[in-house]
């Protein structure tokens, strides 16, 4: 996380293409042989913010109360880490808007962004998938396989290792980007092997990917929206008021899946 604020802070003060990789290793207090064995470009140094920032939303979302509903969680979650004071200082948003503004005039910025929106995207179906499970769950559906029960405690494992990274990580060190964290999805499971094994509960499906990815975009959109102006980070031209607004306008989505229909 070091090479990548360092990164983001010589980034913010020169400019994207006045920084070199070998400017930013220096920064960091690494050999620029050791900056290339983390990163392949200088643009790939400062993925690790965008995620930390998805991280802490999608982590804000799991921890919202049981007793709400998806898309209470969803405005729970964005007044908890848009709001600055709480989730990124109001300094550090200034840092905020200028990386996503970069991320739009640089190609090679702009897909490491990209990137890292599709994989918070991942991580909120999972943690999306969590909390219906969670709400839902019967005592018949606890009487699952050994094999299915394994699979959930990796799952369960591998969530938990990517929380604890993300909020080890200090300040100013975060982006707040659209719903979630590096850690992929696990992949869900050959047609096969679905056949003879019933899905873990906390497996996305198909259509909780696509709630997440819903939720994920009015997020991002607020926040991307709200950096190409010189708005202040609070108000009603703020990231979360446009973030709550974007939310409150999918009033009425079906955010849980009710039926399984045939195509």
């Amino acid at each position: 996380m070091e090479i990548a604020r360092a990164a983001a802070g010589l980034f913010v003060s020169r400019g994207l293409k006045a920084t070199r990789a070998e400017d930013i290793a220096l920064a960091a207090g690494i050999a620029p042989r050791t900056f290339y064995r983390y990163f392949a470009t200088k643009e790939e140094a400062v993925a690790p913010l965008y995620a930390a920032g998805a991280q802490r939303w999608a982590e804000a979302v799991r921890e919202a109360p049981a007793e709400l509903t998806v898309p209470e969680a969803l405005e729970h979650a964005v007044r908890y880490t848009l709001v600055p004071g709480r989730g990124v200082s109001a300094a550090s948003w200034e840092w905020v808007r200028t990386l996503i503004r970069l991320a739009g005039t640089s190609p090679a910025l702009g897909k490491v962004w990209a990137e890292v929106c599709h994989t918070s995207e991942a991580t909120l179906a999972q943690v999306l998938t969590e909390r219906t499970a969670a709400s839902s769950r019967t005592p018949a559906s606890e009487n699952t396989s050994e094999s299915t029960e394994a699979v959930s405690e990796a799952i369960s494992d591998v969530t938990s290792g990517a929380a604890a990274d993300a909020t080890s990580a200090p300040e100013p060190s975060s982006a707040p980007t659209p719903a979630s964290a590096p850690t992929p999805a696990p992949a869900p499971p050959s047609a096969a092997t679905a056949a003879l094994t019933p899905a873990p509960d906390n497996v996305a499906s198909p259509y909780q990917r696509f709630t997440a990815a819903v939720a994920g975009a009015a997020v991002r959109v607020a926040v991307e929206s709200w950096a190409v102006t010189d708005s202040p980070p609070t108000g009603r031209q703020g990231p979360a008021e446009l973030a709550l607004r974007n939310l409150r306008a999918l009033r009425g989505f079906a955010w849980e899946e009710t039926s399984a229909e045939e195509p």
